[in-house]
C-alpha cells in the first residue's frame, strides 16, 4: 500500500535547481524502519543548507513542551548530546533508566504488537454483522477496507511525529505541540483523553455484567455484576509498565480470536438463527446493498460503528513512549492492520450471511439460536472484556501519575507512596467509570456520542494537522509547491482527513443525539442503578 507523505523522496533543491547528484544511493536496501527505508524518510541523517546532500533529519515542528518519562528534555540547550536526534534521545532515556527498579522503555515491537492486537481485536468485532445488515454487504466490506487504510495512514503519521518528538509521553503532549504549544490545547486534549478512556472503562463494566447475566440467567442484580467486573479490572490494572501488560494483552487477543471463530462456526452449523426465529421469516435475508428506506441516522450509526472499531490512535503515543526501538513500530502496526481487515471482514460477512437483516443482534452472540453455542463462544470473550478496560485505565493512570511524580524516585522505584498513588489513581478511574455507566440510562448511546466528539479529533483532525505542520517544518510554507505532485497529493489527502474528522464531529454527533431521542420515544431506556438483567 502506498502511503502518501510517508514514502516520498525529499526534494529540497534551491531556486528550482534540481541536481541528481544530490541523491544518495548506497546500493544497499535499508532495513525495515531504518534510515532511507521510506525512500528518503530518515529520522537521523544530516541536513545541510536546505539541500539534500544526504537523507535529511526530520525537523521538529516546535520546541519541547514536556520531559520524557525518564526526565530528559529533548532538543533544548543545556542537554548533553544531539537530543534533536531521536536515536540519541531514546538512547539517553534508556541510559537514565538503566539502574532503576521500574524501567519504562522496555517494549519490543512484538510486545507493542500484542498491545495493539488486544486493543483492536476485541468484542466490537461482533458488531460488524449489524453494520453489514444496515449498510449492505458490499458497501460494508468496502468501508471496512477504506477505514482500515485511513487509520493505518494516520497511525504512520503519529509514528513519524513521535520520532520527531521523542519526549512526548501521550496524546496530550502531542496535542499541545501540534497546536503551536498552546496550553489550552493541552487541557482540551487532556479532558477529551480522560473522558474517552473512562467511558470505555464504563462500557466494559456494563459488558461484563451482560456476560455474567447471560451465563447466570440473571442470577444477581446487574449493578452487583458491574461492580464485580470493576473490582476485577482494577486489580488487573495494577502492573506499572506496558512491558508487563503485554503478556496479558497477547492472551486477550488470542481468546478473542477463539471466541469470534467459534461464534462464526456455530452460526454456520446451527439449524437456524436465534433472536426470535422464525418470527421475521424462515430464511435470513442477506442484502448486497442497503435496504430501501434505510434512514440517514441508521446508516451513519452503522458506518460510525465500523470506524470506532478501527480508530485507536489515542494510545499510540503512549505505546511508542515505552518502546526501546520506536523505529520498529510499523512492523506492529502492519501486522495488526492486516489481521483486522481479514478477521473483521470474514466474521462480519459470514455471521451476517447466516443471520441476515432480520435476525442480527449487536453483539452477534445474541443471534445464535443454540444457548450452549452462545454461552461457549461468549465465554472466550472474558479476557478482552476485562483487559481492554484495563488497557485504557492504565493509559489514563499514566497520564496522571507521570504528571504528579515527574522527576521523583516514586516514578522509577518501588516505593510505598508510588504504589499507593498508582493504585489510588486507578481506583478513582474505575469508580468513576462504574458510576457513569450505571447512572446514565442511555449509556451505550452516550458512548456513541462521546466517540463522535472525541474520535473526530483523535482519529483524523489531529493527524491531518500534524502532517501539514511536519511538512511545513521540513520544506517551508510552500511545501505543497516545492515537492511537486507529491506535495499536492499529500496536502490534499490530509485536508480530506481533517474534513472527515469534521464529518464525524457534525453528522456523527447528530446521528448519536437522534438515536438517544428515538430511544426515549420508544421507551428503550431503563433507570439508573437498575437490577434488571441485561443478558443476551
Amino acid at each position: 500500500m502506498a502511503v502518501f507523505g510517508l514514502g516520498e523522496k525529499r526534494n529540497l533543491s534551491s531556486a528550482g535547481n534540481n541536481n541528481d547528484s544530490d541523491e544518495v544511493d548506497t546500493g544497499k536496501k535499508a532495513s525495515f524502519g531504518g534510515n532511507g527505508y521510506y525512500d528518503g524518510f530518515s529520522p537521523s541523517s544530516p541536513e545541510e543548507g536546505g539541500r539534500k546532500a544526504a537523507p535529511r533529519k526530520m525537523s521538529r515542528i516546535d520546541q519541547p513542551r514536556t520531559k520524557s518519562i525518564s526526565g530528559t528534555l529533548s532538543g533544548r540547550d543545556g542537554v548533553d548530546g544531539d537530543e534533536s536526534d531521536p536515536d540519541t534521545s531514546v538512547t539517553k532515556q534508556m541510559e537514565q533508566e538503566s539502574g532503576n527498579e521500574i524501567q519504562y522503555r522496555t517494549c519490543s515491537w512484538q510486545k507493542t504488537a500484542a498491545l495493539l492486537f488486544s486493543e483492536y481485536i476485541c468484542l466490537a468485532i461482533m458488531s460488524f454483522p449489524y453494520s453489514y445488515a444496515i449498510l449492505g454487504l458490499v458497501p460494508g466490506l468496502i468501508l471496512t477496507v477504506v477505514v482500515a487504510g485511513m487509520v493505518l495512514y494516520t497511525s504512520l503519521i503519529v509514528w513519524e511525529f513521535c520520532l520527531r518528538h521523542p519526549e512526548v509521553k501521550d496524546v496530550c503532549d502531542v496535542g499541545q505541540v501540534i497546536f503551536f504549544g498552546s496550553r489550552w490545547a493541552w487541557w482540551f486534549t487532556a479532558v477529551m483523553f480522560l473522558l474517552n478512556n473512562t467511558f470505555i472503562q464504563g462500557f466494559h463494566c456494563l459488558t461484563g455484567s451482560k456476560y455474567l447475566n447471560t451465563m447466570s440467567n440473571g442470577g444477581l442484580c446487574t449493578v452487583g455484576f458491574s461492580a464485580i467486573v470493576a473490582v476485577i479490572s482494577w486489580i488487573s490494572s495494577l502492573p506499572r509498565t506496558f512491558n508487563t501488560l503485554s503478556k496479558l494483552a497477547g492472551a486477550s487477543a488470542f481468546f478473542t480470536f477463539v471466541s469470534v471463530l467459534l461464534a462464526t462456526i456455530f452460526a454456520a452449523i446451527e439449524d437456524h438463527p436465534g433472536a426470535g426465529w422464525p418470527k421475521y421469516g424462515v430464511n435470513p435475508e442477506v442484502l448486497a446493498i442497503p435496504a430501501k428506506g434505510t434512514t440517514f441516522v441508521a446508516g451513519m450509526n452503522a458506518f460510525m460503528n465500523i470506524s470506532y472499531t478501527f480508530i485507536g490512535q489515542i494510545t499510540i503515543p503512549s505505546f511508542i513512549a515505552e518502546m526501546k526501538e520506536p523505529r520498529d513500530f510499523p512492523k506492529a502496526l502492519w501486522a495488526v492492520t492486516i489481521a483486522e481487515v481479514i478477521l473483521f471482514s470474514l466474521v462480519g460477512s459470514i455471521i451476517y450471511a447466516y443471520t441476515g437483516t432480520n435476525y442480527y443482534t449487536s453483539p452477534a452472540f445474541g443471534s445464535l439460536g443454540n444457548e450452549v453455542y452462545l454461552k461457549v463462544s461468549f465465554s472466550f470473550m472474558i479476557p478482552t472484556i476485562i483487559f481492554l478496560g484495563v488497557l485504557y485505565a492504565s493509559v489514563s493512570a499514566r497520564f496522571v501519575f507521570f504528571r504528579l511524580f515527574a522527576g521523583t524516585r516514586h516514578m522509577s522505584s518501588n516505593t510505598v507512596v508510588g504504589w499507593l498513588a498508582w493504585a489510588g489513581i486507578l481506583g478513582c478511574t474505575w469508580v468513576l467509570a462504574f458510576i457513569i455507566a450505571e447512572v446514565i440510562p442511555f449509556f451505550s448511546d452516550l458512548l456513541s456520542l462521546m466517540s463522535s466528539l472525541f474520535d473526530s479529533f483523535f482519529g483524523f483532525i489531529f493527524w491531518g494537522t500534524a502532517y501539514l505542520r511536519m511538512r511545513r517544518a521540513d520544506y517551508g510554507p510552500d511545501f505543497w509547491k516545492t515537492r511537486g505532485w507529491k506535495g499536492i497529493v499529500g496536502a490534499v489527502v490530509n485536508v480530506i482527513l481533517i474534513a472527515i474528522g469534521l464529518l464525524f464531529l457534525s453528522a456523527g454527533t447528530y446521528a448519536s443525539v437522534e438515536s438517544i431521542i428515538q430511544g426515549y420515544e420508544a421507551n428503550n431506556f431503563g433507570g439508573p442503578f437498575t437490577c434488571q438483567s441485561n443478558g443476551l
